[in-house]
């Protein structure tokens, strides 16, 4: 009977996650737990966020407590018919063995991420399943964001191919010059793809993201094999000014708080250790000043300078999160050639509060283009 018997584990979101908290269970032992489905809350040091189930079948046990701290892969909880007996899944409980990666060390936590020199400075980067064979997928980040936007999707798009994370100039851990320019960041991104040798790429992008990829498909349409467009700027006039004056002049986790809440439509994801992350680079030498410089080139008088051009060239994906109080969701129809969808019960950051979802739309968009 124990091929019968599916454990539900604790997940392991991008590259740095080694425990979570289970905060809350979503459903009852005897439940039914249909794929997808939310099962329970998790909280790790980056963010809290929803457990999807990968499996279905009947909830038999609950192992895991709520507020109790378990390790990646930890067994948290037992689906089984309700042929398997109690005094079977007691057997497979106590004989249940976590299982372990031998990749997953500190040493090579560490050398997840890597830096590379630029002419505007020194960024961090992270490309996972390098030696794959497949086309790359690069990830861009959007303003005063990093490679951790993509928490929830590195290894579900590193399933099909290498997938290239970058902190832009002045962002995350890379190099903060006072004076950047946009057309510094989408050129840092065309050159680090030079680098690495990439070649023709799926671009993904978010936000200010989704416009450097408009920008590197325009000048270097060679690189560019397909763009997804995640709350992307560029496709209309408005963006809420509050939120990119509060995050540029928070400094402290007071008034950092509700500012970070805008970005989702569920504003208990916004966890004390994202503002502290958050924070943190905020008070680097530099920041305020880099920020600035990009907010009065890309949002003078609280409104988006740039457009991206249209109709556009790749094949082409919108996503948007229905409760976006950044940029409003009606931008997404803006590209009557592209294909658009709106996600409900999410914000700004739809690839984090609906990460399946999304990374399920953009494989589907990828691979049809392969």
């Amino acid at each position: 009977m124990r091929e019968k018997i599916i454990p539900v584990v604790m997940p392991k979101w991008g590259l740095s996650m080694k425990e979570g908290t289970l905060t809350q269970w979503h459903v009852e032992e005897g439940d039914t737990i249909r794929v997808a489905q939310v099962i329970m809350d998790v909280e790790t040091d980056k963010i809290a966020s929803e457990v999807e189930a990968p499996d279905a079948g009947l909830l038999r046990r609950k192992v895991g407590k709520e507020g109790d701290v378990y390790s990646v892969q930890a067994l948290l909880g037992i689906l089984a018919p309700l042929e398997v007996t109690d005094e079977e899944i007691d057997t497979f409980i106590a004989a249940f063995v976590q299982p372990t990666n031998d990749d997953d060390t500190d040493d090579e936590v560490a050398s997840a991420y890597a830096f590379m020199e630029t002419d505007h400075g020194r960024i961090r980067y992270s490309h996972i399943n390098a030696d794959a064979s497949g086309t790359p997928y690069v990830l861009i980040h959007g303003f005063g964001g990093d490679l951790d936007n993509w928490l929830f999707n590195l290894d579900a798009l590193a399933e099909q191919g290498p997938v290239l994370a970058i902190d832009l100039p002045s962002h995350g851990q890379s190099q903060i010059n006072t004076d950047i320019g946009f057309d510094d960041l989408w050129k840092t991104v065309a050159v680090a793809m030079d680098k690495l040798n990439l070649g023709a790429a799926h671009l993904v992008g978010h936000s200010m993201g989704g416009l450097i990829c408009t920008e590197i498909a325009k000048q270097h349409p060679d690189k560019v094999k397909s763009l997804s467009l995640i709350s992307s700027a560029g496709l209309g006039e408005v963006i809420n000014n509050d939120y990119i004056c509060g995050f540029i002049d928070a400094e402290s986790r007071k008034n950092l708080k509700p500012v970070l809440q805008l970005l989702f439509a569920d504003s208990g994801l916004v966890t004390r250790s994202l503002v502290d992350d958050v924070l943190k680079y905020k008070r680097l030498d530099g920041v305020t000043q880099a920020l600035s410089s990009l907010a009065n080139q890309l949002f003078p008088d609280g409104k988006q300078r740039n457009r991206i051009p249209s109709p556009i060239a790749p094949p082409t994906l919108v996503i948007w999160g229905e409760q976006d109080t950044v940029i409003p969701a009606s931008h997404a129809h803006t590209l009557p050639n592209a294909e658009c969808c709106i996600l409900s019960q999410a914000g700004h950051m739809v690839q984090m509060e609906k990460a399946n979802e999304v990374n399920a739309m953009i494989l589907a968009h990828t691979q049809a283009v392969n």
